[in-house]
């Protein structure tokens, strides 16, 4: 194994922490939460009580003011455990950043706490029906009205939905101007006009609480934007390459993970009367997936190096968040193979990878955007 240089001690004693408080407060219970679509809302608080739910918020919000690699070790446990259901990545590395990087002084003294606490959950209104990765063609509108905005639209697959008490909303508060004319603003559960929808059936991540959401005059007060109004777009572009680094240090964790559990699985297995791990196909597979995970693995720690310094550009998050899904699609579709009929099984973890893994080449941009960030980036 390569050694890891991106981590000293403190960060592995903390990384031990969070796999035992997995390994308690949520494994156990997982596949119980796949059934019901959504995590216990109790393991929020739990959380927030330790310290897992944004480590980075400043302490006079009552984080700990850590920088992201935290982050990236509560990311890494949670995958290698195969807990998709549990949305402290989307709250923690997405959602919460942008109260701490745009907020007013109110909106964070007022809301930050309660995210550390669990008490308050977030989500990002982003994706609409017809506007996907593209949201520079959304269609929900914040028309000034007064010292309030007046939403309307409606927003679909929302990480978080049903669980969510503040969404932040992609919206249009000029419909004329184009990308400079988005904004995010604030939006309370509860919020006259705000509704949920269904909490959505998917193929994967069943676990994980993903709604529609729908705005029908919800007046909020100006002063709930993040921000200057016209600047959401380029937040959401600043933004981006953290929300892909999640993903791709998900991605090969992972990914990792369900190969160590399909070696266990390929010594064990017998056929034609010995172990298939004896094949010589299981061994050139296995030597394959190794070498390209620790590879990816470098590359990953390389990314999360760059963005603790803030170097950490566009063009690269989008390689990054390109390799690593790839890389874990293929690796845990390689692994199910070598698990045979069991592996399309739904109680071996690989299957339940095989599903999950698929909607990262998906969100956070699809991959074919990634290519085309990188293209022109190539082509400047």
């Amino acid at each position: 194994m390569i050694p890891r240089t991106v981590y000293e001690s403190e960060h592995e004693l903390f990384r031990e922490s969070v796999r035992k408080f997995l390994e308690t407060e949520a494994a156990p219970y997982h596949a119980q939460w796949e059934k019901d679509g959504q995590v216990d809302r109790a393991l929020w608080q739990k959380a927030g009580e330790q310290g897992f739910l944004g480590p980075t918020i400043p302490e006079q919000y009552g984080g700990v003011a850590v920088d992201f690699r935290y982050n990236a070790i509560i990311d890494e446990e949670v995958s290698r455990l195969g807990l998709s259901g549990i949305g402290w990545g989307l709250h923690s590395d997405i959602g919460v950043p942008y109260i701490v990087n745009y907020a007013s002084e109110e909106l964070k003294q007022k809301y930050l706490p309660k995210c550390v606490s669990g008490d308050i959950v977030t989500a990002i209104a982003m994706t609409e029906p017809g506007a996907g990765s593209d949201l520079q063609s959304i269609k929900t509108t914040a028309i000034a009205d007064g010292d309030d905005y007046i939403i309307n639209g409606s927003k679909t697959f929302i990480t978080n939905g049903q669980h969510a008490d503040l969404v932040i909303v992609v919206a249009k508060t000029d419909p004329d101007a184009g990308a400079h004319g988005t904004s995010l603003i604030l939006v309370e559960a509860g919020t006259p006009g705000f509704e949920k929808g269904s909490n959505l059936e998917k193929l994967g991540m069943k676990a994980q609480d993903t709604s529609e959401l729908f705005f029908q005059d919800v007046r909020v007060p100006k002063t709930n934007i993040l921000g200057e109004a016209g600047m959401g777009f380029i937040y959401l572009m600043q933004e981006l390459p953290q929300e892909r680094l999640s993903v791709g240090v998900n991605a090969i964790a992972n990914a990792q993970s369900i190969l160590r559990q399909t070696i266990d699985y390929v010594k064990d297995r017998q056929a034609f009367g010995k172990s298939i791990a004896t094949f010589q196909n299981t061994q050139f597979k296995l030597a394959e997936m190794e070498t390209e995970l620790a590879s990816a693995q470098v590359f990953v720690d390389k990314c999360l190096e760059l963005h603790i310094e803030g170097k950490l550009d566009v063009p690269t998050a989008a390689k990054l968040k390109l390799m690593s899904t790839e890389l874990q699609c293929k690796v845990i579709d390689e692994c199910l193979q070598l698990h045979g009929g069991f592996g399309f099984m739904w109680e071996y973890p690989v299957a339940r990878a095989y599903a999950d893994a698929r909607v990262q080449k998906i969100y956070a941009g699809t991959n074919e955007i990634m290519k085309l960030i990188i293209a022109r980036d190539l082509l400047a």
